[in-house]
């Protein structure tokens, strides 16, 4: 199933994701090709002392596989990387991927405050709006926290997203041996799957 949906252009072009966005993005945030956000899925402690460094997470404490997945402003799902283990950082996957291949100049993606890659997405033309982050919120002007509230309001959509897809028990239980080597493939399935499933997303959000 996973290499037969592969073989689909699942990446919509720019004019259908704006065509499909709602109302209230069209307006306030008309250049946004996509929604994006790392998520964990746990796995067995491998045997191999080299595995479990690098499936280690430090932020779920305990040995996974992670990968990015990307929406439509609508909730389309259009893009999961391949999964990697928990050490990885979400730079890394980027750099690993072809995202920045499959944006086109003038677009836009959402994202949080710890996708720190605009630096990767500058030459070919395309902005990382994210949160501003600062240690002391009075250093922000009302402008930017107002900027910052539009966004994290609207990246609550690719959390939906992640979180429709764990209602699936293949993503929630650690994953054996055999079923990390294929969870490029499982997850990737998962998010698909989603895509037939009632849109989370009302189309004046």
């Amino acid at each position: 199933m996973s290499g037969q949906w592969k073989e689909l252009d699942l990446w919509p072009s720019r004019d259908l994701v704006r065509f499909f966005s709602p109302s209230d993005f069209k307006l306030k945030f008309p250049s946004t090709r996509l929604f994006v956000d790392g998520t964990e899925m746990p796995v067995k402690k491998p045997k191999s002392p080299i595995a479990q460094q690098s499936t280690y997470s430090t932020y779920k404490n305990r040995n996974t596989v992670k990968v990015l997945v990307g929406c439509s402003p609508s909730g389309l799902v259009s893009y999961v990387s391949d999964s990697y283990g928990g050490s990885v950082s979400d730079r890394q996957i980027v750099e690993r991927s072809n995202l920045i291949n499959l944006c086109d100049p003038g677009d836009s993606i959402m994202a949080d405050k710890g996708f720190n890659v605009q630096d990767l997405f500058a030459p070919s033309d395309v902005t990382i709006n994210i949160p501003t982050f600062f240690k002391k919120r009075n250093r922000m002007t009302g402008k930017t926290v107002l900027r910052d509230r539009k966004i994290s309001s609207k990246h609550v959509h690719i959390e939906r997203i992640i979180g429709l897809a764990k209602t699936f028990k293949i993503l929630t239980v650690a994953m054996n041996r055999t079923e990390t080597k294929l969870s490029s493939d499982i997850i990737f399935v998962v998010f698909m799957l989603c895509n037939f499933r009632q849109c989370i997303i009302p189309r004046h959000a």
